[in-house]
């Protein structure tokens, strides 16, 4: 108290001294040497006068500056302007911000961000300069100018985004690979190594404008980066030009450097240059002032002789920390001050005694009061500027002004802080709702997502409890999620498990809207209901809740109950809010209007949110289910193929999940992270075969070499019994023409039955097929098929228009001979397109020349099994369709693997497979994957009709050749057989009697070594 008083005397005592010493020296001026007196009075007068000047430019400069700096103070805490840059910057949640401030305050240049990762966000306020529009190319019109820099190495991009006035972009630009890195510049790192203030950089000459100007900065939390101002000088050179100090006088700004911020009116000449060093500027004024800053005087008048006569030069510094220390100079020539002294100094003489009786009592009554409130004035101010609205609005004051002036500042004070205290809130909680609508929007789980919705409208709110409610198909709203605080109930939400309470039914007993119970009604109306307290409510039916609170010995008081809406869409269901609360207590009070709103925009960020995410799983879940029956459809196409596109994505999702366990070796580094993998290594899975849906069924199922539509072995054994009968007819006819001996004749006719059966018999056994047919028996084969027999009957009658086209245009003259077998012209099938179908695919395969060829004796010569080359290839060709269709398709980024992982299960690791003959660093782990799961299933299949279902065991050490011949990954099929999926796929698939023991060590690696 003693401290405060004493600061309160000097301070009085100083205006006092101040007011008597006027009145002293005009008094002695008056009575003595009038001449001195007036000099000296014009002195003080300017001394005065300069002190007055110098304070409110040291004022303008601490008030720009500080403001400056304050707002780099505030950017840097900004929590939005930790978000990273994406894009063009416009979507960043600061950028608004950026531009309201520019907009605000004309002295800014521009605000920007700056980050650790070279990253650059900055908003520059063109506002239709000229200037500013040459320097950036920007459109005319342009207000505002958003300059975004994001992405690394050879994606890095600048972006140029050009606002009109209200906002509007009128153009974009982007650089790539610009080279301004922010971390580069003169204000990052003074700014990162500074601990928690902001920095001021030295004044420089701005590009666009060139005009003066000063960077304020501030270092970003964690040091992520720093926010930035730039503000010109442009309103501290017109405020210093516009200070009157004399007719020929004026104040310079001066920067450490010594160069020239700002100047009076041609107080250094016209011509001078933004920040021209001072000793460069050819003017008497700017001489004097250099001689002046080198004496290193401050803070008073001082007196110097220069090239006019005597000049007044008061020197100020304006300096706070992190920053250069900026120099004012008030100067003019002495004589301004004296010209009118003579005149005055018959007049002051009279006046000294008047002045002694009237104005030194005045001065001394007033005095007190007056300094009291300035002071309290004073310190109140300062208050408010560091957003602190404590302490006590001054007293009355017997002067007018001052009285108004307190008053009036106390009011505003009043208004400032409640309105202060209102945006803080609205702030915090519009935070809170931007960031709650960023996080529903990756939210990919429905449950969590709820929760979440739930939870964020609780927080809003600070409500005890409430409850999400999901409007079903049968039109009743199912409770989701539940959460009480007082009473500790969490059910449903990110657990999964629902409420075990009954919906509410949307309509009555009548089938009419349910307006009785308030959820139904909100839904129903699609209205907000906000209620203060239940048990006054009438227009609802509270019966339920009346219970629940007896039970529970709770009271359910006030309700906010809002629907989920989302844009142009149908009411998905409701949130439901229960008693809102005293921050900081458990008192019940009613929602606030005012928060309501906020609940409703979280609401519908919610609603469209939860319904973008039930629109997205429904579309992948009629994407699984299409793809499933299209797996199906392939399975139940041919029993040869029986179940297998559907059990070949259940081995091979056993065998990822394994492998995405094992942390050491080659499989260390492979595993799938994301639901996102999952799902497309499944979808590749199961369309592993989509290509089979263009194989025709009578080459998939191909038992004999003749069969197409059918077994052709019936034409082939009808022309033997044409030739057996042609040789009973020729042995009657030569009974009846007794020209030979009957015995002979009959022995003739049995040896050519013999022989007829025996090589029916022999191509019979070719027509089935086997692992290898001997060359002398296609020999046979080749002297059998020349046998001939006569056709009588026109062989292209009853043809489709097709297969005519085939067959040449000179028809024989009948009756013809025709060769027992033959590989006749139109048993040959043009390939559609040539060999041209599959260019651009990369498939290495040999692809024959015709898509079919029908030759009896060219199938019947097949050396093993019953497949021509043609239908080998047209079997083999379902991998490439397979792989045409999937890439023909439009992926997502996220299932562009999808082609990959469908279109390799028939590669090997040494580049034997087909159809493009990739090695193992052409496979990633899930092709290899597909490769073991397509093999294995197709050993232990049992519901194949053409073969018998093989053992575990044996289908083990199949698999194990497949492995010895670097077929597949050996270290897939170690981990295959030690994981033990073998057998748990065995039990799901396998018949019982097919299960038997496998010496699992034999086959692995270490084993084998």
């Amino acid at each position: 108290m003693g401290g405060s008083k004493r600061l309160r005397l000097r301070f009085h005592v100083s205006i006092t001294s101040a007011i008597l010493a006027v009145i002293v020296v005009v008094t002695l001026a008056a009575i003595g040497n009038v001449y001195y007196s007036s000099t000296k009075a014009a002195q003080q007068s300017a001394a005065t006068l300069f002190s007055e000047i110098s304070s409110r430019v040291l004022d303008q400069v601490d008030r720009q500056m500080g403001d400056t700096l304050t707002l780099a103070a505030l950017g840097g805490r900004l929590p939005a302007g930790l978000e990273p840059v994406v894009g063009d910057g416009l979507a960043h949640p600061v950028v608004p911000f950026l531009i309201d401030t520019l907009a605000q305050d004309q002295s800014l240049y521009s605000l920007y961000f700056g980050y650790e990762t070279g990253d650059f966000l900055q908003v520059i306020a063109a506002r239709q300069d000229a200037r500013v529009l040459a320097a950036h190319k920007a459109p005319e019109n342009t207000g505002m100018i958003v300059r975004a820099i994001s992405g690394q190495g050879e994606d890095r991009t600048q972006y140029w985004t050009f606002l009109d006035p209200s906002g509007a972009v009128l153009g974009t630009q982007t650089d790539a690979k610009p080279g301004y890195d922010p971390r580069a510049r003169g204000w990052y790192k003074p700014a990162q190594d500074s601990v928690d203030k902001p920095v001021l950089s030295a004044p420089y000459l701005f590009n666009s404008l060139q005009q003066p100007g000063i960077t304020a900065s501030r270092r970003l939390p964690g040091q992520v980066g720093v926010f930035g101002v730039d503000i010109t000088l442009a309103d501290l050179n017109g405020f210093v030009g516009g200070q009157r100090v004399s007719a020929n006088g004026g104040i310079v700004l001066l920067d450490d450097k010594m160069r020239v911020l700002a100047a009076g009116r041609s107080l250094l000449g016209e011509a001078t240059a933004p920040l021209a060093p001072l000793a460069e500027i050819d003017a008497p004024l700017a001489r004097v002032l250099t001689g002046m800053l080198g004496a290193g005087r401050r803070d008073e008048a001082t007196f110097v002789e220069g090239e006019g006569g005597t000049m007044m030069v008061r020197l100020s510094d304006w300096h706070v920390d992190n920053s250069l220390p900026i120099t004012i100079a008030v100067l003019a020539p002495f004589n301004d001050f004296t010209s009118h002294i003579r005149n005055m100094q018959g007049q002051m003489v009279a006046l000294a005694g008047l002045v002694m009786l009237i104005i030194l009592p005045a001065a001394l009554m007033f005095s007190g009061r007056l300094s009291a409130t300035v002071r309290t004035l004073a310190a109140e101010a300062e208050r408010v500027r560091h957003f602190d609205f404590s302490g006590q609005a001054p007293g009355d004051s017997v002067i007018q002004e001052f009285d108004s002036l307190a008053q009036a500042f106390g009011s505003m004070k009043e208004s400032l802080a409640q309105k202060a205290k209102a945006l803080e809130i609205a702030q915090v909680k519009l935070e809170r709702l931007v960031g709650l609508g960023i996080a529903m929007s990756s939210e990919r789980d429905s449950n969590k997502l709820m929760e979440m919705i739930l939870m964020g409208a609780k927080d809003l709110t600070n409500a005890d409890g409430g409850t999400l409610y999901m409007r079903t198909e049968e039109d009743t709203l199912r409770f989701q999620i539940l959460r009480n605080d007082t009473l500790g109930v969490a059910v449903g939400g990110a657990s999964g498990e629902l409420p075990n309470i009954p919906a509410v039914a949307m309509k009555d007993a009548e089938g009419k809207p349910n307006h009785r119970n308030v959820v139904s009604h909100c839904v129903n109306s699609e209205v907000t209901v906000n209620i203060v307290d239940a048990y006054d409510a009438s227009q609802f039916d509270f019966s339920g809740t009346k219970i629940f609170d007896e039970r529970n010995g709770y009271r359910s008081q006030s309700f906010l109950t809002v629907p989920l809406k989302p844009r142009g869409g149908d009411v998905i269901g409701a949130l439901q809010l229960i008693n809102a609360r005293v921050p900081g207590t458990n008192d019940i009070i009613p929602f606030d209007p005012g928060i309501q709103s906020f609940v409703e925009a979280l609401s519908a960020q919610a609603a469209t949110a939860l319904y973008n995410r039930q629109l997205l799983d429904a579309q992948e879940e009629l994407m699984d289910s299409m793809i499933k029956i299209i797996a199906g459809a392939i399975d139940a196409k041919s029993p040869y193929t029986g179940g297998h596109c559907e059990r070949v994505p259940e081995l091979a999702l056993m065998l990822a999940e394994e492998a995405g366990k094992v942390d050491s070796g080659p499989l260390a580094d492979f595993a799938f992270t994301t639901e996102e993998e999952w799902r497309e290594f499944k979808i590749g899975a199961w369309l592993h075969d989509c290509g089979k849906v263009v194989t025709p069924e009578y080459v998939v199922d191909k038992a004999t070499k003749l069969e197409t539509i059918y077994n052709r072995i019936h034409e082939v054994r009808m022309r033997f019994e044409v030739l057996l009968r042609d040789a009973v007819i020729e042995y009657m006819q030569g009974v009846v023409s007794g020209d030979h001996d009957e015995a002979e004749l009959r022995q003739r006719m049995e040896s050519r039955r013999t022989q007829l059966l025996d090589d029916f018999a022999f191509v019979a056994e070719c027509n089935v097929g086997g692992e290898f047919m001997a060359p002398d028996k296609v020999e046979r084969l080749k002297q059998i098929a020349q046998h001939t027999w006569v056709r009588t009957f026109n062989d292209r009658l009853g043809l489709s228009h097709e297969e005519l086209k085939r067959f040449p245009a000179e028809e024989p003259q009948l009756p013809t001979l025709e060769k027992l077998l033959d590989d006749k012209s139109w048993h040959i099938i043009p390939r559609p397109g040539g060999k041209e179908r599959y260019a651009g695919f990369g498939f290495n395969v040999n692809i024959p020349d015709n898509l079919y060829n029908f030759g009896e004796v060219y199938n019947l010569s097949v050396s093993r099994g019953t497949l021509s080359e043609e239908e080998r290839f047209k079997i083999n060709e379902h991998i490439m369709q397979t792989i045409a269709m999937l890439e023909g398709l439009p992926f997502p980024k996220h299932m562009k693997r999808v082609p990959e992982y469908a279109g390799t299960h028939h590669e090997t690791m040494i580049g034997t497979g087909y159809p493009r003959k990739l090695g193992a660093d052409g496979l990633s782990v899930p092709s290899r994957i597909m490769a073991i799961a397509d093999i294995f299933e197709a050993l232990t299949a049992s519901d194949r009709p053409y073969k018998k279902a093989k053992t575990l065991s044996e289908s083990i050490k199949i698999l194990s050749f497949f492995k010895k011949d670097k077929h597949i990954d050996p270290d897939l099929f170690d981990l295959f057989l030690s994981s033990g999926v073998y057998k748990t796929y065995a039990e799901r698939f396998l018949l019982p009697e097919q299960i038997d023991e496998v010496p699992v060590e034999q086959y692995l690696t270490k084993a084998a070594e």
